[in-house]
């Protein structure tokens, strides 16, 4: 009988084209496909919870992959790190029931959106921020971010071009936290699933909203028009992080 392994694992997103395999491009399960059939010796497909952006980064990803290696979880952590790019780090593995599936039990993902507010960035901040060096109206974007809780058809904040069959999706929070000491706004949310780019443009919709491009109770509009011209740009993928999976 095949173990059925399932790995948490961390991530800096920065050099990499998005978890997604692609034919000649670096990506995070090309990494741990190439690694896992390495360590096993055996053809090995690993998935994902969902796909991140290029240059979107995570915390706790978690994905799975079948095999019919004895090696120990530990054993297998620790050859699987030690080929493994430093930007890349599995944190646990464990055997789960064969009718575990890393994206089809998931029942929410939360993301976090970092945005710097100062008049320049760090080197060291760059990759993981994006750099806003306007003010910004934090009160009206907090309101917009309640507005859009609950379950709603997310069209507007959606790449045109998706082909997923529904773009209904259930918003269980939406909120703002803002780091004074560090100039640092994080914007959380979480729900039971997202269509490509939602975060992202959202984040860039209140970004219009903090600015007062844009009335915060015009997301609600926004939203019911199912219009993605009518939203704001998409923020950039290097501020995004994968924070949790549920099961």
């Amino acid at each position: 009988m095949p173990r059925n392994l399932r790995l948490i694992l961390e991530y800096d997103g920065t050099h990499f084209h998005g978890w997604q395999v692609q034919p000649e491009l670096d990506t995070i399960q090309g990494r741990l496909t190439s690694v896992s059939s390495e360590v096993t010796q055996e053809p090995i497909h690993v998935h994902g919870s969902g796909r991140t952006d290029a240059g979107t980064h995570a915390l706790a990803q978690v994905c799975n992959f079948l095999t019919e290696s004895k090696i120990p979880v530990e054993n297998l952590k620790k050859a699987m790190n030690s080929l493994l790019p430093p930007s890349i780090r599995i944190n646990a593995v464990d055997e789960v029931p064969l009718s575990f599936h890393a994206r089809r039990d998931s029942v929410f993902k939360h993301y976090r959106y970092r945005i710097l507010l100062s008049k320049s960035c760090s080197p060291f901040q760059y990759a993981y921020v994006h750099h806003c060096p306007y003010k910004l109206d934090l009160q009206k974007m907090s309101e917009a971010g309640e507005r859009i809780l609950g379950v709603h058809d997310f069209s507007a904040f959606c790449d045109s071009d998706s082909e997923v069959e529904s773009k209904v999706r259930h918003l269980l929070s939406s909120s703002f936290l803002f780091d004074s000491p560090r100039n640092l706004i994080e914007y959380n949310v979480c729900a039971n699933g997202f269509l490509h780019h939602m975060v992202r443009n959202l984040v860039g919709t209140f970004l219009e909203i903090g600015k007062g491009r844009i009335a915060s109770e015009e997301i609600t509009n926004i939203l019911e028009s199912k219009d993605r011209s009518r939203a704001g740009r998409t923020a950039p993928a290097k501020g995004l992080f994968l924070v949790k999976v549920g099961y």
